[in-house]
This record gives C-alpha cells, sequence and structure tokens, in this order.
C-alpha cells in the first residue's frame, strides 16, 4: 500500500512541479517582464530549487561520447552499445573508435576488462568516472543493471544466486571475444563476483586473469560500520516486513516484490541530512549569484544521486542474510544454484590463477577497514607474489572509484596491476607433463649409454637452477615430486644389473640437467638435486604484483540496505565528482 501511496502522492505533485519549472525560466530570462523586478532573481532561483526537490529522476545516461588518450591529439570517439541482454541486467560494451593508425594498432592489443556495478540502489551510470577513464587504456565493458519495477513477473524472480550466475556469463562472453579477461568489482559486486571466479575455479573452468575488488563486504565482521549494524542488530523478518512491498499496477513489473527505490532514497538522505540541505540552500545562492559553473555542478550530482531504483526482494533479502548476517562466504557455508539446479560450494581457496587486489579508502565508512582485503587471505591458492593491495589515502567510499583520488591514486595501480597479469598463468598440470618427458629422456639416455660418471656436480658449476614453472603450492611439488620419484624408480629398476648405475636424486620444483664430456664416455643426462633451492614460479604472470600502501584502512564496504551507498555518495560542493 506504502508504494501505492507513494506514486498518488508524485501523481499530484507533478502540475506543481511543472508550474515551478516554468515559474523559474519566467522569472529568470531578462527578456521576460517578470525578469525586470528587483526580487526577479530570488523568486525564480526559489522556484527552481522547488522543481528539483519535486521532480522524479530518471535513469541518466553514460554521456560518455569521447576520451582523449595520452597521445597529444588524439582522441578516441566512443559508441555504446548492448552486447547481452538479460532480463534484469545488460552488459554493455563501450566501443572505440580511432582514424589513427598507431593508435587503432595500440588498442587492439589492450586489455578487456569487465566492470561489475553495485546493484544496492543506484544505477550503473554511477561508475561513470571509472569507465571513462579505464577507456583511455582498456576495451570496458559493464553490468548495467536494470529497475526492478520495469521487469515483468512472467520473467520470474531474481536472486542472488542469478546474480552469480550472470557475473559467470559475462565473463564467459569476454573470454570467447578475447581469449580471457579481467574483472573489477566495486562495491557491493565484489562478493558475487567472488563467488563466481571461485565457481568457475573449482569446475575447473578458465578464470579471468585478475580481479580487482574495491571497498566491498568480504568479511562484514571486521571493522563494523553503521551500515553492518544495521544488518546485525535486525533480524532478517523485519527487513521482509517493512522495506518489501509490490510494484503499483502502473509499472511493468506490476506485483513484483520490490525494495523499492524511493525508501532508498529517504534513507540516503536520512544518513546526512544537514548536508544535504546546506548543499541545497549553496545552490539557491549560487543561482542568485549567478555561479553557473557551482549550479551546474550541483545539478549533475544530484541527477545521478537522486535517481534509485527497484530491487527485486528476493536478491536484497538474500544479500543481507549471506553477506551481512551469515558470513557465508567467509565461513565456507555458501551453495549457490547454478542454471542447471545443481547446488555448488563457494571454495575462493580454489582460485589458482587468477591474480588478486583489493582497494580500500583511508576514510570509507560505508565498508570497514579489512573487510575488503579479507579476500587476499582467503585466495590461500593464489601465490603471494600475484596477490596486492592499495589503501587510498584520504579517499572515502565514493572516492576510489570516481573523482581525483580515483584518477590520480588508484586508477595508475589498477592500470598496472591489470597490465602486470595480462598473459595466463603457467598451469602447473603443464609444468608437470614437461617433467615426465624430461625423466622420460633421462631413462632413454642410459639404457643407451650405461656409463658411470662418478664426479659430483655442485649447483655453482650448473646454470642456476631453474624452478618448474607453475608450482604454486608445496601440495602441487609434492604430487610432482611423487611423479618424478615413480619415474626414477622405473627407470633403476631397468638398469639395475648394470655394473655402476647413473646416481640419480630429483627433487622438484629444481631439476637441473647436465651433460658431463669424458674422452671414453658419451654426453649423459644426470640430476641434481638441490636442497637450497625455494619453490618460486617463474611465469611471467608471477612478477612482483604492484606494491600498494598496506596501512590499515578505516573503512571499506557496501550497505546491507541500499543506504549504505548513500553515505558514500552525499554531495560535497564543489567537490563533488572528486570524492
Amino acid at each position: 500500500m506504502l508504494y501505492q501511496l507513494y506514486e498518488s502522492q508524485r501523481t499530484l505533485m507533478e502540475p506543481f512541479v511543472d508550474f515551478a519549472q516554468a515559474a523559474a525560466k519566467l522569472y529568470g530570462s531578462p527578456l521576460s517582464p517578470m525578469g525586470k523586478t528587483p526580487l526577479a532573481q530570488r523568486v525564480s532561483a526559489g522556484y527552481s530549487l522547488m522543481y528539483r526537490l519535486g521532480k522524479d529522476y530518471e535513469k541518466p545516461s553514460f554521456d560518455i561520447h569521447q576520451v582523449d588518450v595520452d597521445k597529444a591529439g588524439v582522441s578516441l570517439a566512443i559508441h555504446e552499445r548492448v552486447e547481452v541482454d538479460k532480463p534484469f541486467c545488460e552488459l554493455r560494451r563501450f566501443k572505440r573508435f580511432t582514424d589513427d593508425s598507431a593508435t587503432l594498432t595500440q588498442l587492439k592489443d589492450q586489455p578487456a576488462v569487465l566492470v561489475v556495478a553495485p546493484l544496492s540502489g543506484h544505477y550503473s551510470t554511477l561508475l561513470r568516472d571509472t569507465v571513462k577513464t579505464m577507456l583511455k587504456d582498456h576495451k570496458v565493458y559493464i553490468t548495467d543493471w536494470k529497475n526492478a519495477r520495469n521487469v515483468p513477473l512472467s520473467d520470474g524472480a531474481f536472486h542472488l544466486d542469478d546474480y552469480v550466475n550472470y557475473v559467470q556469463e559475462f565473463i564467459r562472453h569476454l573470454q570467447g571475444k578475447y581469449g580471457n579477461c579481467h574483472v573489477i568489482s566495486v562495491c557491493q559486486p565484489t562478493v558475487p563476483v567472488f563467488a563466481a571466479i571461485s565457481l568457475m575455479a573449482s569446475r575447473g573452468e578458465k578464470t579471468p586473469l585478475s580481479m580487482i575488488m574495491m571497498g566491498g563486504p568480504i568479511d562484514a565482521r571486521r571493522s563494523p560500520t553503521a551500515v553492518n549494524n544495521l544488518a546485525t542488530t535486525k533480524p532478517y523478518e523485519w527487513f521482509e516486513n517493512n522495506v518489501i512491498y509490490r510494484v503499483p499496477a502502473n509499472f511493468a513489473g506490476k506485483g513484483r516484490r520490490v525494495y523499492p527505490g524511493f525508501l532508498q532514497h529517504t534513507g540516503f538522505v536520512a544518513m546526512n541530512p544537514d548536508r544535504h540541505a546546506s548543499s541545497h540552500y549553496d545552490y539557491f545562492k549560487n543561482l542568485i549569484k549567478g555561479d553557473d559553473a557551482s549550479t551546474e555542478a550541483h545539478r549533475k550530482f544530484y541527477d545521478e544521486y537522486n535517481a534509485v531504483l527497484d530491487m527485486d526482494a528476493d536478491y536484497y533479502l538474500e544479500t543481507i542474510k549471506t553477506v551481512f548476517q551469515d558470513f557465508k562466504l567467509v565461513n565456507g557455508t555458501w551453495d549457490v544454484m547454478s542454471p542447471e539446479g545443481k547446488l555448488e560450494r563457494v571454495k575462493p581457496g580454489d582460485i589458482k590463477t587468477t591474480a588478486v587486489m583489493t582497494v580500500e579508502g583511508e576514510l570509507d565508512d560505508i565498508s570497514g577497514s579489512g573487510q575488503t582485503r579479507a579476500a587476499l587471505d582467503m585466495c590461500s591458492g593464489v601465490v603471494q607474489e600475484q596477490k596486492t593491495h592499495l589503501e587510498a589515502k584520504g579517499a572515502g567510499h565514493y572516492g576510489i572509484f570516481s573523482g581525483r583520488r580515483w584518477r590520480d591514486i588508484v586508477y595508475p595501480s589498477v592500470k598496472a596491476f591489470i597490465l602486470e597479469h595480462n598473459k595466463p598463468f603457467a598451469q602447473p598440470e603443464q609444468a608437470l607433463e614437461a617433467t615426465k618427458k624430461i625423466a622420460k629422456s633421462a631413462r632413454a639416455t642410459k639404457a643407451a649409454a650405461p656409463v658411470t660418471v662418478e664426479a659430483p656436480v655442485k649447483p655453482a658449476s650448473v646454470e642456476a637452477a631453474k624452478p618448474v614453472a607453475g608450482l604454486r603450492t608445496a601440495v602441487e611439488a609434492a604430487k610432482l615430486k611423487s611423479t618424478v620419484a615413480q619415474l626414477a624408480a622405473d627407470a633403476e629398476e631397468k638398469t639395475v644389473s648394470k655394473p655402476e648405475p647413473v646416481a640419480e636424486a630429483i627433487q622438484p620444483p629444481n631439476l637441473v640437467t647436465a651433460t658431463e664430456s669424458k674422452p671414453a664416455a658419451k654426453p649423459v643426462l644426470v640430476a641434481v638435486k638441490n636442497t637450497t633451492a625455494k619453490t618460486e614460479p617463474v611465469t611471467e604472470a608471477a612478477a612482483p604484483a604492484v606494491q600498494a600502501a598496506t596501512e590499515p584502512v578505516v573503512s571499506t564496504t557496501a550497505a546491507p540496505v541500499a543506504a549504505s551507498e548513500a553515505a558514500a555518495n552525499t554531495p560535497q560542493p564543489p567537490e563533488k565528482s572528486a570524492a
């Protein structure tokens, strides 16, 4: 009933809102007789403020038509298009065009990046600055979530499991086009993206080359904020009984259970009412003074901030319970239903060939300190050299993905991390197969030339011991050691009758081959055991990760209630977009 009352009130207010807009123009125009009165500017400013407070805010556009690249005088034309259309989301691509041949060649080799936008109240256009900045150096795709009130009931419900499955489908789409991709998740989607990549790794699927998680509630138990406290102090039933309503009949999704956008917006404003009041009053004064730059900045910010969408009730309630109440991801108890109807356990430790970067804002009061960084500890299958953390000094929640600090502090590190890990890791299976071939070659050599070589070979006299690429954990090293030992035993059985069998001691991953020559002997393959070397993968992808600030972060995460995004996005004129 509340949703219906709200829509009725909005319908009744529309004529007054239209009148306020017309009156603002009438008193503000110097050509109008009303505009020449002494108080014309004040009256016009008052009506303009009334119009903006009462108008209905529709979904904004990304409005990205051109991007300047670093090369002087070269700009890219941007064509926005939908590549995958799902009932609750569109995979949107920003196709780049240029007539500069050198730039075009460079664009073809740049990495493909999937930006997973938050579904927590605001539209994906909230990441406009994120997308525009990344377009200079990457092929960019973004998840553009739909307003649930416009999705017919015939399209079914939308659960947190569906969110995870959507992300996997989009990743496979990019892998099919480019071979592989990188994934960036901002705020709320860090959890479902983490689950999606974990499930792909558990099935043995190809996983993204890297995943960058920014300001998300991976472990909402760490440094809990006001947002986290709301989810933990209220029972699940409270959210279901107090914030869930059905869509009225005047929308395509009539009858669907949703968490309405207008309730979310009320929560946003309630978190910082004084700041919003001051911002609107400053807008009124700037109109009187004729400060066009400040008033336009205010309009742009609130056009985005006041545009909210309804979230499907099932998805919202399951997020509250899974992420903020039961902490299923960190407790290892989260099961996700696949599109085929099979329950699969989320196991982040299965991720082995995806580099991981976490980003937190020093002043983030939405995602508490350490909540996002917890992902690094959970990725036990990824070697330490493939993990990195960045704390953005002076940045709040909004500042880690938009504004000056995003462009000057966060993006350079993200760009370098993606570039460094833009080649696939060497798989452990590939290293094992290579070692089998070496052992097989050793057996063949001994059978052909059963000659004894007495002189010991010192590691220093041989080429530097080269570790087998791809061995990332002690378990894999032990497995490889067992296999090679068996192969060596087989070889010794075949040469047991020889007078002096070749000494052999193989211990992965420090497997070295050398040939020694004597006047009367043929070259013989000798395996040297080096007990001092450590297991260190040498693939290009295992180069040291981007160094980042590692001091404790002051906050991190996406809100359980959509109101969480609010505090992060509260206006701060005149630096609204440079949070």
